[in-house]
């Protein structure tokens, strides 16, 4: 007798297994907690295996059955997906899922925008966002985790494609009453004489100091972080200066106080933000249509919500 079960039933199979909790799969799937459970349960039946240990304080976690089980289903729901953008390819039509990746540093000020406009003129397509430092989004395209990513020229391997869409020079970011707030522009001779917050991401921070090879003295790193907000709170609130490629249009640190942008004078390299993808990436139809998006919108407005 063949077995029966749904897609839906093995999607909120994967979403468990992941997050080790019905009720967070519920919510990261938008169904009910029961839905998700009664899932389970059906799929247990059918497949005449438990697929998780219950443990009240603990949550579920997958049995030895269970992770065999979620690897396949997991391939299934991959293979799925390929279905339906090969029925888009074939039709011409842009829908199916779409997984985009963005670096962390400026997701908040570049993504959410991106990503609804591209949703209101292809609304068959759904959309799925990661955010994501520089090493992690190279790991997560290799995997097939996402599909694209909008990030930077930093450090790019051979295996992957990237597309630039803008160049974004680098700033120096102060305080107003820091001994360098009213330079015009400022040279790395005159910062490495003050305290360095440091936006402490891979690959990143490497092209933050990179300005001082060759000096006779290091740059003073007093804080790090791996947070374009708490940096640029440190920085309002006197800890040091930073420098980022990314200019929001609201010049205040996350606790309202007021900051300060001066150019770095070159020749300081710009960085490049653009689309990263595999090799093959374009064939599908979704990508194409999002890599055009993007490029469309580069080229009618040129990112508003950035100041370059």
């Amino acid at each position: 007798m063949p077995l029966r079960f749904t897609l839906r039933q093995l999607e909120y199979f994967v979403a468990v297994g992941e997050l080790g909790s019905i009720a967070q799969a519920a919510e990261q799937v938008n169904v009910s907690s029961p839905s998700i459970s009664a899932a389970i349960t059906q799929l247990e039946k059918e497949f005449g295996l438990p697929l998780f240990v219950r443990q009240h304080a603990q949550g579920l976690s997958l049995t030895q059955a269970g992770r065999r089980m979620m690897e396949q289903a997991t391939h299934i729901l991959q293979e799925s997906d390929l279905l339906v953008d090969l029925a888009g390819d074939i039709s011409g039509t842009v829908r199916g899922p779409l997984n985009i990746g963005c670096l962390v540093t400026f997701a908040q000020v570049v993504l959410p925008s991106v990503r609804r406009s591209f949703e209101l003129e292809f609304s068959e397509v759904r959309v799925r966002q990661v955010e994501l430092n520089q090493a992690e989004i190279f790991s997560a395209l290799r995997r097939a985790e996402i599909d694209v990513a909008l990030t930077y020229d930093l450090d790019l391997p051979a295996d992957l494609v990237f597309e630039g869409l803008l160049e974004l020079p680098p700033y120096v970011m102060v305080a107003p009453d820091h001994p360098l707030a009213e330079n015009t522009s400022v040279s790395p001779v005159e910062l490495v004489q003050h305290p360095m917050v440091l936006l402490d991401l891979p690959f990143s921070s490497e092209y933050f100091l990179s300005f001082f090879a060759g000096l006779d003295i290091k740059s003073q790193i007093a804080e790090r972080t791996k947070d374009m907000a708490v940096m640029r709170s440190l920085v309002a609130n006197g800890f040091g200066y930073s420098i980022a490629n990314i200019r929001p249009l609201n010049d205040l640190s996350p606790d309202g106080k007021p900051l300060r942008f001066i150019p770095l004078q070159q020749p300081a390299r710009p960085m490049r933000m653009g689309l990263l993808m595999p090799t093959d990436a374009e064939r599908a139809n979704v990508i194409r249509a999002f890599v055009k998006h993007c490029k469309d919108q580069r080229s009618a407005d040129g990112f508003p919500h950035l100041t370059v």
